[in-house]
């Protein structure tokens, strides 16, 4: 199993994030907790489609030094597409 990350190029309150994904949702949040992120910060269904996280730049750095894959927009992108849950996400 492996665990991804994209570039950090969305601004929001100061900082650049990314997301931070997995094969597999367990592997995701022990991957998570390692980097020491609260659970609460966990995105996934049924709020979105994939589960995921979102992380600062500062995050991503410590996270491709613990071993998370870098990815390209397309990249990351495919990955988003594997991981999907089949109408995870609710539209109100």
């Amino acid at each position: 199993m492996a665990v991804y990350v994209d570039a950090a190029i969305w601004k929001w309150v100061g900082h650049r994030w990314c997301h931070l994904l997995a094969d597999d949702t367990d592997e995701l949040h022990r991957f998570a907790a390692q980097l020491g992120i609260k659970r609460s910060s966990y995105q996934g269904p049924p709020k979105t489609s994939a589960p995921h996280y979102d992380i600062t730049g500062f995050e991503r750095d410590r996270a491709v030094r613990l071993g998370a894959i870098e990815c390209s927009r397309e990249e990351i992108v495919a990955v988003f597409r594997r991981v999907r849950v089949p109408k995870g996400k609710i539209r109100l």
